[in-house]
């Protein structure tokens, strides 16, 4: 899943969908600073609550350092689509 992080935001929140150069992605903000992986860890965080997955079933697959960022998602494929799904109705 492709997520664009914002860092140092006044609160923790999925605000939708945004578009950026990579294609679509999850529009995400925590209030942690982009240092010592401190704002990658919230994200992964907020994702295992928005998601309602334990943190363990997420991964930063990629970019740790930049703010469009691949996080992978283990567990049964049908199950995740359908949290996706369900979530994603929201917005």
């Amino acid at each position: 899943m492709r997520v664009r992080l914002t860092p140092k935001s006044s609160k923790d929140s999925i605000d939708g969908i945004e578009t950026t150069a990579e294609g679509p992605a999850l529009k995400a903000r925590v209030r942690a600073v982009p240092a010592d992986g401190e704002a990658n860890a919230a994200l992964l965080k907020l994702l295992s609550g928005w998601l309602g997955m334990g943190k363990s079933s997420l991964r930063l697959a990629q970019g740790g350092k930049s703010r469009v960022k691949s996080v992978e998602i283990t567990g049964n494929a049908d199950e995740i689509e359908a949290r996706l799904a369900e979530r994603l109705a929201a917005f």
